[in-house]
């Protein structure tokens, strides 16, 4: 098993997105990976078209009520298993702190002898919070996503500190690939967004596949679709089957 999170302490870097469509990617290698959704908003989990009215039905009974994820998830019609989100999340700052035990309660079960064997992607809320701890002491990667920005850029920097301020405690690098998603090539912010990546970051923890502006993309969530099944033929599509593809390179999806 590989624990994958996806993360950035900036929002609308599309963060969401590529944990949406890593999932459907996976997915299209016909394995049936697991998707966790820690951001209180939920996107994800609305976009795989599952909306729990009860925190108890979401991954919050997990944290509060130690309720095994198996009993929480559900199977999504693109083949992936989510364990949904819910507003009621925000809450468990305050209601765990942030103890050992609370932080590494994500990675005790997924890490379990009896957890389930494939692929899990998380998507995490912006903020290095309880719910953000909990993933980045569960996985094996950590994903930046990094839209063709200066603030995003910015965002992606304090993630990088964070992590190494982290090392620490964690007793080794934790490994990480930045993702220049929103690029097009046709602006110059986005080539110098690239450029001031590869001088802010090792360029082996910077993913070679750059994911384009597309519409496709775009539009998918609104229709509670991956981009796979809302427009398989798209550069969207090939953007993030070119992403699964160099994970898989890695080493770090099967």
């Amino acid at each position: 098993m590989t624990v994958i999170a996806v993360f950035n302490q900036k929002g609308g870097v599309g963060k969401t997105t590529t944990s949406l469509n890593l999932l459907a990617g996976i997915a299209q290698r016909k394995q049936r990976p697991l998707g966790i959704d820690l951001d209180p908003q939920a996107h994800l989990s609305g976009t795989f078209g599952i909306r729990p009215r009860l925190a108890d039905d979401s991954v919050y009974s997990f944290f509060m009520r130690q309720r095994p994820l198996a009993a929480v998830s559900q199977i999504t019609e693109s083949g992936v298993f989510l364990c949904p989100g819910h507003l009621e999340l925000t809450k468990l700052d305050t209601l765990l702190g942030k103890s050992v035990n609370v932080v590494t309660r994500l990675r005790g079960a997924l890490k379990s002898p009896d957890a389930a064997p494939g692929s899990v992607v998380i998507d995490c809320c912006p903020l290095l919070g309880i719910l953000s701890l909990n993933a980045i002491f569960a996985c094996d990667l950590i994903v930046i996503p990094v839209s063709a920005d200066y603030l995003a850029f910015q965002g992606a920097q304090q993630v990088e500190r964070s992590l190494n301020a982290l090392e620490p405690v964690l007793k080794r690098r934790l490994p990480r690939r930045y993702l220049l998603t929103r690029f097009d090539a046709r602006r110059k912010m986005s080539s110098e967004v690239a450029d001031l990546m590869t001088m802010a970051f090792r360029v082996d923890e910077i993913c070679a596949t750059r994911i384009a502006e597309n519409v496709s993309l775009a539009e998918s969530p609104a229709r509670q679709l991956d981009v796979f099944r809302h427009a398989p033929q798209s550069s969207g599509a090939r953007d993030y089957r070119a992403l699964v593809e160099e994970l898989v390179g890695a080493g770090f999806i099967a």
